[in-house]
């Protein structure tokens, strides 16, 4: 990473970190780096043109729309409005710029690639595998696909072992 790139990450990550500290916590924490981080690696990076509190703000808030935090229910959560104002950012200018991240990012509603690791089992989307041109949950299958699915990089992990680690 650039020298320039790398101060707009740390400037960038450690504005999150105070959020986080307040608002969040370690595994939210981590996910946003990594979202920063990726956006630091892209050809061209879009960090370079932008303010790093908008940056942070928009990272926290696409992560969040991936991992329902503003739904009551999860924890933790916190609205869009108090991500904005804790980063000191306009309401448009933060969601233009976490639609912007999403974009980039490919980043959808249960995106597996961005849900959180504790979330990541619970979530239906990292579990469909197409299998003879139909769309199938491999946590259906009999162990030895999973884990032929999981060899290719489909599943995350092998969610029969994972039960066998939890019975």
């Amino acid at each position: 990473m650039p020298k320039a790139l790398a101060e707009k990450f740390a400037a960038i990550t450690t504005l999150v970190d105070a959020f986080a500290a307040q608002h969040l916590n370690e595994e939210y924490r981590q996910a946003i780096h990594q979202v920063v981080g990726a956006l630091a690696r892209k050809r061209p990076s879009p960090l370079v043109r932008g303010k790093e509190n908008v940056w942070a703000a928009a990272a926290v808030h696409a992560v969040g729309r991936v991992n329902f935090l503003d739904d009551p229910s999860q924890t933790p959560h916190c609205k869009s409005k108090l991500i904005y104002q804790h980063f000191g950012v306009g309401e448009s200018t933060g969601q233009a710029k976490s639609k912007e991240i999403r974009d980039l990012l490919n980043m959808g509603p249960m995106s597996p690639e961005w849900t959180l690791p504790s979330r990541l089992s619970s979530n239906p989307l990292a579990w469909m595998v197409q299998v003879n041109g139909l769309i199938v949950d491999v946590r259906g299958l009999p162990i030895e696909l999973q884990r032929v699915a999981f060899a290719k990089g489909l599943i995350p992990f092998v969610p029969a072992e994972q039960d066998e680690k939890t019975a």
